[in-house]
């Protein structure tokens, strides 16, 4: 029989709890027990093949988070919340970071590397010669944004704020990360922690159409 941590009811609860956070209170800091679980749902986050192409980088020196303002439309939880995740793609995946992957899982799986020469000969495939017309950095860019809703759905069951963030220039963040040399590129930025009771977006009534609006079920 299978068992749950939480009830349907439980999950449904946090759902309604979490919201985008406007403000943070920079006071309060994700305990470092909390902040591995919420690592390992980046790390644990599902890709296309499974081929992981991103880099997480979480952002610390509070210089550099100031710096990041400027750059995020003025909007300051980058730099109050407890920790700031920028979501990065690896650009332009090629036939080396296939090779990675296959001998990660070599290792990990304790298989031969050539055991895997198909399986890889396949995902090459479809990153050079893909069967419908596919930008190879927006296709990473889609595998990035499975990662955000990972990490921001765990973070709502543990009962942290977590706030997307598309308002932002992607080329200052490389610039101000030192990521320009580096392959990767900023797509996304998520900042967590903990809301400031003050915040008056916390108990606003979500706005959603209907169910019955958004989800057709064909039998």
């Amino acid at each position: 029989m299978n068992t749950t941590t939480f009830s349907p009811q439980e999950v449904l609860k946090q759902l309604e709890w979490r919201y985008a956070t406007k403000e943070f209170d920079s006071s309060k800091k994700i305990p470092d027990d909390v902040w591995k679980v919420l690592e390992q749902s980046l790390v644990l986050a599902p890709s296309s093949f499974g081929v992981q192409p991103w880099k997480f980088f979480v952002v610390r020196n509070p210089e550099i988070r100031h710096q990041l303002v400027e750059h995020s439309w003025g909007q300051k939880q980058v730099e109050e919340a407890s920790h700031l995740v920028v979501l990065t793609i690896k650009e332009d995946v090629n036939s080396e970071d296939v090779d990675s992957y296959l001998e990660r899982m070599s290792e990990v799986r304790n298989v031969p590397v050539e055991n895997l020469e198909k399986l890889g000969d396949m995902i090459k495939g479809f990153i050079k010669e893909p069967p419908y017309p596919l930008d190879k950095n927006e296709w990473s860019t889609r595998q990035v944004y499975i990662a955000l809703g990972f990490f921001m759905t765990c973070a709502a069951m543990l009962e942290i704020d977590t706030c997307p963030m598309e308002g932002i220039v992607p080329d200052k963040y490389d610039e101000v990360l030192g990521l320009k040399e580096t392959g990767y590129r900023t797509v996304i930025v998520c900042p967590a922690g903990y809301r400031l009771s003050s915040d008056k977006y916390a108990n606003m009534p979500k706005v959603r159409f209907q169910t019955e609006d958004v989800v057709e079920y064909v039998d």
